[in-house]
């Protein structure tokens, strides 16, 4: 994507999630960077296309897939018109979210954690290059902006946590339980 859509238009893609749209074929929502430091958030689309391969035998064809060819935006806006990203329920592994410029387009990505990455990039660019928070409604904080102990490290902060507790709770099942016969400890 980077190579056939963004750098023709002096852009950077700085971050990218899959998405699930009505329409065929696969759908990202992307942000990129431009030269004028200007950051856009868009809908690219690929379908892939089928084109026939000669191989070495005249009646032999193999289909080959035409990556080059298939990315188009469909929908583009700018940053600073982001007003508001809405992640809906913060309670609720939901990875549906609203983003509100003069319109409100929703967005479903594949998963929640990639919600929370590229809200999490978006944060990031707003405040760098535009100077100023953005808005951000029902989203879990502990995700967006995590505490200075852990620096910003993402997705991979939080599956840290998950398995250091997860072997706090195999190491305090392995401990020896004193038994008791008649109140006594044996």
């Amino acid at each position: 994507m980077q190579r056939v859509l963004f750098r023709p238009g002096k852009q950077r893609l700085v971050e990218f999630i899959e998405i699930e749209e009505p329409a065929q074929g696969r759908h990202f929502l992307c942000v990129s960077v431009a030269k004028n430091k200007v950051v856009q958030l868009s809908i690219v689309g690929c379908h892939v296309s089928q084109t026939p391969i000669k191989s070495g035998s005249k009646k032999s064809h193999t289909k080959r897939s035409s990556i080059q060819d298939c990315y188009k935006m469909t929908e583009v806006w700018s940053l600073q018109d982001l007003t508001l990203v809405d992640g809906r329920d913060p309670d609720v592994d939901d990875p549906c979210f609203l983003l509100h410029f003069d319109k409100v387009r929703t967005v479903t990505a594949t998963s929640c954690s990639a919600k929370y990455s590229i809200v999490r990039a978006l944060v990031a660019l707003s405040d760098q290059h535009c100077q100023r928070s953005l808005n951000l409604q029902n989203f879990d904080w502990a995700y967006i902006k995590p505490t200075a102990f852990y620096s910003n490290r993402g997705d991979c902060v939080v599956l840290s946590q998950i398995c250091f507790y997860a072997l706090n709770l195999v190491c305090l099942s392995m401990c020896p339980v004193p038994w008791m016969h008649n109140g006594v400890t044996q």
